[in-house]
């Protein structure tokens, strides 16, 4: 029987699976609202920049793929591993930003946040 911190770990990796389809989804099919995430003097009418979000966009809805196919087929464990190499993608995303001379908030906030719900929730998956 799940404990209470499995479960909740569990429906925090369906938020971070469906939540990152739709961030790729908007990167490419709405790419000015990728400028927001953290890499200053974005420009989104510039085609190189636009195939540089669609590349990312479809990373994004690739690692939320794998997450979705975690949770409808894998164990816990699977979870949890997956949740901790995903949050090796979003720990590069922060650093990218940050080394970009991208705002703290999104670094930290959106990046690095992300990182760190990702890390622990992967970790209570493995503990389980």
């Amino acid at each position: 029987m799940p404990t209470a911190a499995t479960t909740a770990a569990t429906v925090i990796t369906w938020a971070i699976a469906i939540g990152i389809i739709f961030v790729g989804s908007r990167m490419m099919w709405a790419p000015q609202a990728a400028a927001d995430f953290g890499i200053p003097g974005t420009r989104t009418e510039d085609p190189a920049t636009r195939a540089w979000l669609a590349v990312l966009g479809g990373r994004d809805i690739g690692y939320g793929l794998f997450l979705l196919v975690a949770l409808i087929g894998g164990d816990t464990h699977l979870r949890g591993w997956m949740m901790l190499a995903g949050s090796l993608v979003t720990l590069a995303d922060a650093l990218i930003t940050k080394l970009s001379g991208g705002p703290a908030k999104a670094y930290y906030g959106i990046h690095g946040g992300t990182t760190v719900v990702m890390a622990a929730a992967g970790a209570v998956l493995l503990l389980s």
